[in-house]
């Protein structure tokens, strides 16, 4: 069965998505139907044309594209779409002067309101009746009944405003969902829709989609790079910003890669197609944050249970309240019917429902812009509670590679350019990783123009290489290959206690002097921990390989409070399982390669991004893409701040529907207090969830 997916425009409550979902599942070719409310998109299995898939969405007038299509906000255009407000208003101005000069039993004055009525609630009623008519109560239902009822005990001035106030609340949440939606249209507008291509000697300019592996892509200062590929010629600053949300821009050379959507600074480029355009970084991480928008929080599958049984609750009450007083105390009708129209217009479930995916959606969409890549709103819910946080070292608290830390000289006689100039003669020879590390720094600091020749070269496994040089005899390696004296010996015990490798170097049995090696640590990890501190991150655990002396120093250095080493990857698993037991949830970083087994069990599973690695993407619940830990305290206050607007709209909704029913006891509920209830709650709740796209790193 084939299967597409097509954008839908207009899409404002997910009441609404469920409606044209069913719709689209009731066209006979279509086998299945899944809309993403959050991405406002639908997956159509089976044959549909668009045609038949804008019919299905008639009720709502949304608008459905095979491809994305970018859309700038105009003021006109805004007119336009709600020109059926401003036209109702108008009838409502003229039945209002009818009204005081003809009377309210004139047929002009009544004809002016119900045109009122008919302009501004076609879309309304038409769908509320055909759900009552199929016994569908949603919101449109529950309003349909209010203004059909206000109509028949004409109450017409009630009637039109209720049905032009509902209508610009429903205006004021299409643009709110727009506002929190827009992070993954502007992830959309990243990357150009046509590159500058070399093949085949000729020079052409196509469509991304048209790209090929191998392609080479012409790329001019200052515009954008089209595809991820690996640059073939040039050099330049690339500003990484857009997908692992560095501020500072990345130099890149030769042989390096680049990701679709960064922005070229100042050089000029050639880069040859590594992925299409369809598997690029920037479309994954598209991807992802918009079946992590439709992901639902245990909060949000709580609103939409409750909601399940709230609705029809609310109508069995308004039937209530319509015909208990005027049967069973004699009060009157008319009094009393508008009593529980007012209560189903209050009732109207709209801003419970939309309470959660608007933070849901908003949340994730400004993590993504800020470089974090959150799965869903389960784990976005789920990090806001967590306590402990436990930490892989290399290659998350550490950069993953060694590197010389200091050096010590035994010989005064030599100096260091002397040392290094030698150790990185022998060392050259070597494919240890420890060697690298002395060759690397010997080239930034002791500059070794030429190379010294090494005869009689020798590498004793695990230990260290021997070779001559100028006729004398050297040796670097571990200090298990040396007779040491007291001095050297203490020397090279400071450097373990501190967790550093040490390796020494003689000439001719003469030691020369150390070089301390350690795992370097992350410039940001010591900040990082400190801000966790002060979001009451109770419990920091170092999870690692090392041995005890390592783990202990590098949890001092950073702050980290405890520290479990000598672990394998199967060990790192079951310590988190044990934190679990000893702490409840847990969260737990790593670099999403061999801490996938821990990633997994953690309740929070959090990688180091790499710029977005497929491994990172996919072991991970939530992924920081620039490996930035700085972003860590980022996205646990935004999960925290969504955690507390998810409670807020929640209470602050139920509260205000509350309060107004209360006013049916007096009889002071009128329709008029019911539609500014139900449309000031809704407005409330999308605006209180708009306040994450404030949050900043």
């Amino acid at each position: 069965m084939a299967q597409e997916t097509y954008y839908v425009r207009g899409m404002s409550c997910t009441s609404c998505a469920k409606t044209f979902e069913n719709n689209v599942k009731d066209i006979e070719s279509v086998e299945d139907a899944h809309v993403n409310f959050g991405a406002s998109k639908i997956t159509v299995q089976g044959d549909a044309s668009i045609q038949q898939l804008e019919q299905a969405g008639a009720f709502e007038s949304l608008s459905v594209s095979k491809q994305y299509e970018k859309h700038t906000p105009h003021r006109l255009n805004t007119l336009k779409s709600n020109w059926h407000i401003v036209a109702s208003s108008i009838f409502l101005l003229i039945g209002i002067y009818l009204l005081v000069q003809l009377g309210e039993e004139h047929p002009v004055t009544t004809t002016a309101f119900l045109a009122s009525i008919a302009v501004g609630g076609y879309q309304l009623l038409s769908t509320g009746v055909r759900h009552l008519l199929r016994l569908r109560f949603d919101m449109k239902t529950l309003m349909t009944i209010a203004v059909i009822g206000a109509a028949i005990i004409g109450e017409w001035v009630e009637g039109a405003v209720v049905v032009i106030l509902f209508a610009i609340s429903e205006a004021l949440e299409r643009f709110s969902i727009d506002r929190a939606r827009s992070s993954i249209q502007s992830l959309m507008e990243l990357a150009p829709d046509t590159a500058r291509v070399r093949r085949n000697n000729e020079f052409l300019e196509l469509n991304i989609s048209d790209l090929q592996i191998g392609d080479t892509v012409i790329i001019r200062p200052g515009e954008k790079i089209p595809v991820d590929g690996i640059i073939s010629k040039g050099e330049s600053t690339i500003n990484q910003a857009a997908i692992t949300g560095e501020s500072v821009p990345v130099f890149k050379d030769k042989n390096e890669e680049v990701f679709a959507g960064t922005l070229n600074e100042e050089g000029y480029l050639e880069v040859d197609v590594q992925k299409l355009a369809e598997d690029s970084t920037l479309a994954k991480i598209i991807h992802l944050v918009e079946e992590a928008q439709n992901e639902k929080a245990p909060a949000q599958q709580f609103i939409d249970r409750f909601a399940a049984y709230y609705t029809p609750l609310i109508m069995i009450i308004a039937l209530g309240v319509a015909t208990v007083p005027p049967i069973f105390f004699g009060l009157s009708f008319e009094t009393w019917v508008y009593q529980g129209l007012a209560v189903l217009v209050v009732g109207c479930p709209c801003a419970l429902v939309i309470s959660t995916p608007v933070a849901i959606v908003t949340a994730i969409g400004s993590a993504a812009r800020n470089g974090v890549l959150i799965k869903g709103g389960a784990y976005l819910e789920a990090l806001g509670q967590i306590k402990t946080i436990a930490f892989d070292k290399t290659g998350t608290i550490t950069q993953g590679k060694p590197v010389v830390q200091s050096y010590q000289l035994f010989d005064e006689n030599i100096s260091a350019e002397y040392f290094f100039q030698k150790a990185y003669a022998l060392e050259t020879l070597s494919q240890h990783p420890l060697a690298k590390a002395i060759t690397e720094y010997a080239n930034q600091h002791a500059q070794p123009e030429q190379l010294s020749n090494v005869t009689n070269f020798q590498s004793i496994t695990g230990k260290g290489v021997t070779g001559e040089i100028d006729r004398s005899r050297f040796k670097i390696g571990s200090p298990s290959m040396f007779d040491l004296n007291s001095e050297q010996q203490t020397a090279v015990n400071e450097a373990r206690q501190s967790g550093h490798t040490v390796i020494l170097m003689s000439e001719n049995d003469r030691i020369l002097g150390l070089v301390s090696i350690a795992d370097a640590i992350r410039p940001m990890a010591e900040n990082m921990v400190a801000k966790l501190n002060k979001l009451n991150i109770n419990r920091t655990v170092l999870l690692t390989g090392d041995h005890e002396v390592t783990a202990k120093s590098i949890s001092h250095q950073v702050g980290i409070k405890q520290y479990l080493s000598q672990l394998l990857p199967k060990d790192k698993q079951v310590k988190v399982k044990e934190l679990q037991e000893q702490h409840g949830q847990i969260a737990m970083v790593g670099d999403g390669v061999n801490d996938a087994p821990a990633l997994a069990t953690a309740n929070v599973g959090i990688a180091m991004g790499s710029a977005g690695t497929d491994t990172a993407l996919e072991t991970a619940d939530i992924a920081l893409m620039g490996d930035d830990l700085s972003k860590l305290p980022y996205t646990m206050k935004l999960s925290r701040k969504a955690l507390n607007i998810i409670k807020q709209n929640i209470v602050f909704a139920l509260t205000t529907k509350a309060l107004a029913l209360l006013l049916v006891i007096p009889g002071w509920l009128t329709l008029w207090i019911a539609i500014l209830a139900d449309m000031g709650a809704t407005l409330l709740v999308t605006l209180n969830a708009l306040r994450l796209l404030k949050l900043k790193d």
